[in-house]
């Protein structure tokens, strides 16, 4: 309608595929990471051009349909060297729920002071969305794994109570990584907590139980904002 009317729209899109489907009369496909379509934060020159190519599409009239690649990638999204996790490898992944109690409090109690050095480093967390300390997380996360359903009063349902929780854990973590030296790249982030900690192979469990649960919301919000796509388990 917009369009019709005379005024040109615009978007920016991180899934080519989606915007494949929809197809707005212009979108811009970006190869970055999901929930960055500008790039990384902080950085304004690379984000202008980002805007100026999006904008750029307002000037062609060769649709309906433009569908183009932006050409650069994320610099950001580079490994950087040198990188060191602040936790060794995790040497088991456990089963029963009481095994994920235990290997996920010894594994926060190991994070815990390069957490406290990042929010000295930066004077900032953005951990506090779950309503609940660190200290309370294994023993919350893994009720869900023995098919009970609590809550907080922070949140009505256990679903938004364990979706923000698993941000939180996300959050810990990802704040940890930077805690000294040279800021590590996104991917090398997420490869490390992913493929190599407690807490990423405990939030594939608790996806996988959210999954299976006769609870819809816990289905739904298990199944959208645990696990990034790329980092499920192959089928």
């Amino acid at each position: 309608m917009l369009e019709e009317r005379g005024t040109p729209t615009t978007v920016i899109a991180l899934a080519r595929n989606q915007a494949e489907k929809t197809r707005p009369p212009r979108a811009l496909f970006v190869p970055f990471q999901l929930g960055r379509p500008l790039g990384t934060p902080e950085d304004a020159a690379f984000q202008r051009r980002v805007m100026l190519a999006a904008l750029g599409l307002l000037e062609r009239a060769d649709g309906p349909v433009i569908l183009d690649d932006y050409a650069e990638e994320d610099p950001n999204w580079q490994d950087t060297a040198g990188w060191q996790p602040p936790l060794p490898p995790a040497s088991a992944r456990p089963t029963a729920p009481a095994d994920w109690w235990s290997a996920f409090a010894a594994e926060l109690a190991a994070l815990r002071p390069a957490w406290e050095a990042a929010q000295m480093r930066f004077g900032r967390s953005i951990v506090g969305l779950a309503g609940q300390p660190p200290e309370r997380w294994p023993e919350f996360t893994t009720a869900f794994l023995a098919g009970g359903l609590p809550t907080v009063p922070q949140h009505a349902t256990p679903a938004l109570a364990l979706r923000f929780l698993c941000d939180d854990i996300k959050a810990m973590y990802g704040e940890a990584a930077q805690a000294h030296g040279p800021a590590p790249s996104s991917r090398q982030v997420e490869a490390w907590f992913w493929r190599q900690t407690v807490a990423g192979a405990l939030l594939v469990a608790l996806r996988t139980a959210a999954m299976g649960s006769d609870n819809n919301a816990l289905k739904t919000v298990g199944g959208r904002f645990f696990v990034p796509v790329p980092w499920l388990p192959a089928a």
